[in-house]
């Protein structure tokens, strides 16, 4: 996964040209009414049809994929666009993966749609609750989760192979103390979480966009890191993993600069791989190709 950089711009007006070609709907899709050529359609009426168009493709957007599932945008039109960090994948949802999403969405799954504060007690039952943003397939986040019951996670990812997958996990596993949400980790933090509501965070092997054109891309930031302080308790630990050594770099230098933060490491440095943070797929991919791994624990005062 992969997860949100800000580039928080003022929004551009709504139902523009380009969500229109975004969502595959064009201004050839605008048809005269019925009995009527294009000829006969005064302006007014074809801006009202443009609008209704427009409309109709929003919606499409924020319908699930299955009943009952994880939308394809939740948080719709109505917050800004801006630079992302994450490219959603579409990927074929197998059998099992869209079965475990009919049946567990509507119990373990919400979309991040921007428009309430989420109760973590009550989602939860009162258990200490950790934020993983990008979650890819679930393994790891499934196995923490399986090792550490007493422990809340609340797992972002938009890929929704990975959702369903991770909810068939947890689910064989027996843990009820993993929730999966979907959408942008940037609307969450920003609109959907209380002050002082989390316990941690985890942000483990993000896409290190590596062209330096797209540096602009990658989560760890300075402006990602104002919207994690107010929602971390005093204490809480952001704990970063990448095996891109340039990225790792860069993660350093932004956490140990955040007056918000500081590092566990006592000289200042990376941090061994606690035993809780089991070996990704990612991370194996990394060690293969020779890559080391650098974790990152930086505690919120």
């Amino acid at each position: 996964m992969s997860e949100q950089p800000l580039n928080p711009t003022p929004a551009p007006a709504p139902e523009e040209a380009a969500e229109a070609t975004a969502t595959g709907s064009t201004a050839a899709d605008v048809t005269a009414p019925t009995g009527s050529t294009a000829a006969d359609v005064t302006p007014e009426e074809a801006a009202a049809l443009r609008a209704a168009s427009f409309e109709r493709a929003r919606r499409l957007r924020q319908e699930p994929r299955f009943p009952g599932g994880p939308a394809a945008d939740p948080a719709g039109s109505h917050h800004e666009r801006r630079i992302r960090s994450f490219q959603p994948r579409r990927s074929r949802v197998t059998t099992g993966q869209q079965e475990a999403l009919e049946r567990l969405w509507p119990k373990w799954g919400l979309d991040i749609d921007g428009k309430r504060v989420l109760d973590l007690a009550e989602l939860f039952d009162g258990l200490p609750v950790v934020l993983e943003i990008g979650f890819g397939m679930g393994e790891a986040t499934a196995q923490m989760a399986a090792e550490d019951p007493g422990t809340g996670i609340l797992a972002v990812d938009v890929h929704t192979p990975g959702q369903g997958n991770l909810l068939g996990l947890a689910d064989k596993a027996g843990s009820t103390n993993v929730r999966v949400a979907n959408g942008d980790a940037v609307i969450l933090l920003r609109e959907m979480l209380a002050p002082e509501s989390l316990d941690g965070l985890r942000v483990y092997f993000p896409d290190p966009w590596p062209k330096a054109r797209h540096h602009k891309r990658r989560l760890i930031q300075p402006e990602f890191l104002d919207l994690v302080a107010p929602v971390l308790k005093p204490g809480a630990i952001v704990h970063c993993a990448t095996d891109w050594e340039p990225y790792a770099e860069q993660m350093l230098e932004v956490l140990t600069a955040h007056p918000r933060f500081a590092n566990t490491a006592a000289d200042g440095g990376y941090a061994p791989r606690p035993a809780f943070r089991p070996l990704t797929r990612f991370e194996g991919q990394g060690l293969d190709k020779g890559h080391v791994v650098h974790d990152l624990l930086f505690a919120r005062i």
